[in-house]
């Protein structure tokens, strides 16, 4: 069975996600107007936002939700709660067409990532939806899943991101959301997702921090420099912020252009290293600018 995801997980494209955009499941109002926010992502949250009293109703309305927020060019996801019963309910309601991933809360092993995975193939099956289509972003909220990180990753085909909790995680620690103390979790969940081909998605930061639009911009562009793919939003403010800082600039796009046309020079001179502007490129530059290009989806 897991042969057969891997070999459905290699064939789907890894999604584009600059930017996704938490909207309370149980607010009707704030899932009228997901889609008009420009995020690649909207993320429909059963979790941390909705009362527990209101969770029900929230999971009712989930195929309504679904409908309103979708978008031909952005995905949908759901983000389901840890506990177990509340777990099984949420899988429930979510697991049907149209939702994309799921998002796995407090996840700290790779046995809890496989049974999440075992119940979502069985929904699958029972509902005729496309075996392994839904996808999971693993958010790490606590130190002891950092010791884990690896097998989180590669646990199962359907990972397809993973992302630090910052509220949560310094909570964990009896911290606050500092610098300091979030870069090493940060940087430890970004290796540890690029090693298993996945998006690492996040900034150095507090996720509570939008009315501060110049220190969030400083953020999420050192967390490109740093190597993350895109960062979750609790507000439409950060999403105008996320798709830029994760999109290649025109001064990249231009650099990028520049080395690939020096790369086929050289190339046909029998050359693997050559010097623009009196840096040497080799193929782990020239990589990086092919991936620009990808970014911004140039040839």
């Amino acid at each position: 069975m897991k042969d057969t995801l891997a070999a459905v997980g290699s064939a789907m494209s890894v999604p584009r996600w600059r930017s996704l955009l938490f909207v309370p499941a149980h607010v009707p109002r704030f899932v009228e107007t997901a889609n008009e926010r420009g995020a690649d992502g909207v993320i429909l949250d059963l979790e941390d936002s909705v009362p527990r009293d209101q969770k029900g109703e929230a999971r009712k309305r989930l195929p309504e939700s679904v409908a309103k927020v979708a978008r031909q060019d952005a995905s949908i996801l759901v983000r389901v709660n840890r506990g177990l019963r509340a777990l099984a309910a949420d899988l429930d309601a979510a697991v049907m067409t149209g939702v994309d991933a799921l998002v796995l809360p407090k996840t700290d092993s790779a046995e809890w990532v496989l049974e999440i995975a075992n119940a979502v193939s069985e929904l699958e099956r029972e509902r005729n939806l496309p075996l392994g289509h839904i996808r999971f972003l693993a958010q790490i909220e606590t130190p002891g899943a950092l010791q884990r990180l690896g097998a989180i990753a590669s646990a199962h085909p359907r990972m397809v991101a993973m992302a630090l909790g910052p509220e949560d995680f310094s909570a964990a620690v009896g911290g606050s959301p500092e610098f300091d103390l979030l870069l090493t979790p940060n940087l430890s969940v970004l290796f540890a997702a690029r090693a298993a081909g996945l998006l690492p998605l996040g900034f150095v930061g507090s996720i509570g921090e939008f009315s501060d639009t110049r220190k969030l911009r400083e953020a999420a562009a050192h967390a490109r420099r740093l190597g993350f793919a895109g960062a979750l939003a609790i507000h439409p403010t950060q999403v105008v912020i996320f798709n830029e800082a994760f999109s290649p600039s025109a001064q990249e796009l231009e650099w990028a252009r520049r080395v690939v046309a020096a790369e086929n020079d050289a190339a046909g001179r029998g050359l693997c290293a050559f010097a623009i502007d009196g840096k040497m490129i080799d193929p782990p530059v020239v990589r990086r600018a092919h991936e620009i290009l990808a970014l911004a989806g140039s040839n």
